[in-house]
């Protein structure tokens, strides 16, 4: 996949027998999704979106291209991308796209090496990062001002000032694969 696109989306299952399906959307609006439109699967298949309602946690998208059950099925749990210069820029200094985040390394407010960061979750209390560590356990950072001060994506790097225990040794589990 190219790294000049953004997952801004991901097909869920089909609704109804017409085609529809549900959207589960990564935008900070998630009716946004339809103003980036057509969107993109890692394969390259685009996908206009003609209309968007909500429908609890999620958006039900009724898609030029799919037009019965059996096609909204097919993409289900397909993920879905823009590029990357169709996504206006952040509007204040303390926003970023997850994307931004994926790789950086992450290093203490006394300059020790933590870790990488690989994916960036929302359990519904905000977003928690994931941090890889090299032959430890990964962590998961509560993605907060406090906890994270700096995010310098020029330099590669955030930084961290970690809750007591947070960073404890935990050795890496020799039956864990990734």
């Amino acid at each position: 996949m190219s790294t000049d696109l953004v997952l801004v989306a991901k097909f869920g299952a089909p609704h109804g027998v017409r085609g529809e399906v549900r959207v589960k959307s990564y935008t900070q609006d998630p009716a946004a999704i339809g103003d980036y439109s057509p969107l993109q699967s890692r394969d390259g298949r685009l996908f206009t979106i003609q209309s968007l309602r909500p429908a609890g946690e999620v958006l039900i998208a009724r898609v030029a291209e799919l037009k019965d059950r059996d096609a909204a099925e097919a993409v289900t749990n397909l993920q879905l991308f823009v590029p990357r210069d169709r996504i206006p820029p952040a509007d204040g200094e303390d926003e970023f796209l997850h994307a931004d985040l994926i790789g950086l390394k992450v290093e203490t407010t006394a300059g020790e090496a933590v870790g990488t960061v690989t994916a960036i979750f929302d359990f519904g209390a905000g977003d928690v990062i994931d941090v890889a560590r090299k032959g430890q356990k990964a962590v998961m950072i509560p993605f907060t001002k406090a906890v994270v001060p700096v995010v310098d994506i020029a330099a590669g790097k955030l930084v961290i000032d970690p809750p007591p225990g947070l960073l404890e040794d935990t050795p890496r589990d020799p039956e864990d694969r990734d």
